[in-house]
């Protein structure tokens, strides 16, 4: 096929399968797979002339897409642009081509093939990020990391714990991914409106079972834009767990944080003003790029309320996002996968930062067992709460100021002080977490 204009992706973060998705090409090819779908099942019920179909595929027709957009300026109509180009190829067997059709039931069971092979590939890398998760997290299963709330230090866990974590949150995108891909794979081949004037659902059943797709519950003109509105928020929330987990690593490789960073390669350059300078370049592209499939999800939603059977409002959107939306979360996918096989964990950093905290993340455990021992929470919590206070004051190890304590002497013993700082203790059931999550 002669291709026309490309789609209006960007080419820096367009994979090269998506452009060939996208692309004008791509597009036309489906049309007319779906109007020869369409004229088989017409054949088979009777309505055109046997071998009709077969005549149309046999002739290998070489759309030109430049042709199609010059014929479109005339009538400003695509599918009768394209349906004369067609012709202008096929010659009078063409004719049969579109009977009782409208260009929605080309238009959308087109667009569902392409959402649903765009949701395919989707998949594909959605594994490879798992995979690069799954690995890292056995990796660093043992690993212990300050847990942070609010930014503070917490209580500890482990790295691999925290990429299991991401594991576990993308594992629920790919299949919120499977269940837009089972959504959207909806065609129609009803007619103007929906009611098979001149068609059947039989008609309808047999092209699209042969396209691989379901038939719309109740069409109107078109096919539900309810369905494509799921599909667009299941691309963004699995877009907010890619930036979640960029978000983690900015946040790591900050210069007073030091736990990991993305891998610099040899020859790459930070800065070009500070030679020194090794920037978290690729997480905060990840989230710049979140924020662009995330935009898709407002016009995909309003796109559900056209009026009456259909009017035309949805279109211009949906050119724009599907390509865009798609692509780019395909290409984040990509990146993310990359920047977790190649990411650079300094354990000796985290070890600083536990020993930084001052002991204050054993806290919840002495709280514990001063009410176990028979104090009253609250009191406990204050008894707790002003020798962590002094502690992170720099008076001394929170340990050492507790067992000086006589309140605390008084209820726990030196023995059983050492027993709750117990690292091992805290990260007893991290594995077990760790095994679920990666089941």
């Amino acid at each position: 096929m002669k291709d026309g204009s490309r789609p209006r992706v960007i080419p820096r973060y367009t994979p090269s399968d998506f452009a060939d998705l996208w692309s004008p090409a791509r597009r036309f090819a489906v049309w007319l797979d779906v109007e020869i779908a369409a004229c088989e099942a017409m054949q088979e019920a009777g309505l055109v002339p046997p071998g009709t179909a077969a005549g149309i595929r046999g002739k290998a027709l070489e759309l030109d897409a430049t042709r199609i957009d010059e014929i479109e300026r005339e009538t400003k109509h695509d599918v009768i642009a394209f349906l004369t180009h067609v012709e202008e190829l096929a010659g009078i067997d063409a004719r049969w081509l579109h009977r009782g059709m409208t260009s929605s039931d080309v238009l959308d069971t087109a667009f569902a093939i392409l959402l649903r092979d765009a949701a395919d590939l989707l998949v594909e890398r959605c594994d490879r990020l798992l995979a690069s998760l799954a690995r890292r997290a056995r990796e660093h299963a043992a690993t212990p990391i300050m847990g942070r709330s609010h930014g503070v230090f917490a209580e500890p866990t482990t790295f691999g714990l925290v990429l299991a974590g991401h594991h576990a949150e993308m594992a629920r995108a790919r299949a919120r991914l499977m269940t837009a891909r089972r959504e959207i794979a909806v065609g129609k081949i009803a007619g103007a409106v929906g009611t098979y004037a001149h068609l059947s659902p039989e008609i309808e059943k047999r092209a699209l079972g042969a396209l691989g797709l379901e038939a719309e519950t109740v069409a109107t003109q078109v096919v539900a834009r309810d369905r494509h509105a799921a599909y667009f928020a299941a691309l963004a929330i699995a877009a907010a767990g890619i930036e979640r987990l960029a978000t983690n690593v900015r946040h790591w490789q900050r210069s007073e944080v030091g736990e990991a960073e993305e891998a610099f390669t040899a020859g790459q350059k930070g800065s070009s003003a500070m030679p020194h300078k090794r920037n978290p370049i690729l997480s905060e592209n990840l989230c710049g790029l979140s924020r662009i499939v995330r935009a898709a999800v407002v016009p995909a939603l309003e796109d559900v309320s056209l009026w009456h059977e259909r009017d035309i409002s949805h279109s211009s959107v949906e050119r724009m996002i599907g390509p865009d939306a798609t692509s780019t979360l395909a290409f984040m996918l990509e990146r993310s996968a990359g920047l977790v096989d190649g990411l650079v964990v300094y354990a000796e950093n985290m070890r600083k930062n536990l020993d930084r905290a001052a002991e204050l993340y054993f806290s919840e455990a002495v709280l514990l067992a001063l009410v176990e021992a028979g104090m009253p929470r609250q009191e406990a919590y204050v008894l707790v709460q002003r020798n962590a206070m002094a502690a992170w004051q720099g008076a001394g190890r929170f340990r050492a100021l507790l067992g000086a304590d006589e309140d605390v002497a008084a209820k726990l013993s030196d023995r059983k002080l050492t027993e709750l700082f117990n690292l091992d203790h805290a990260l007893a059931h991290v594995r077990a977490i760790i095994d679920r999550a990666l089941a």
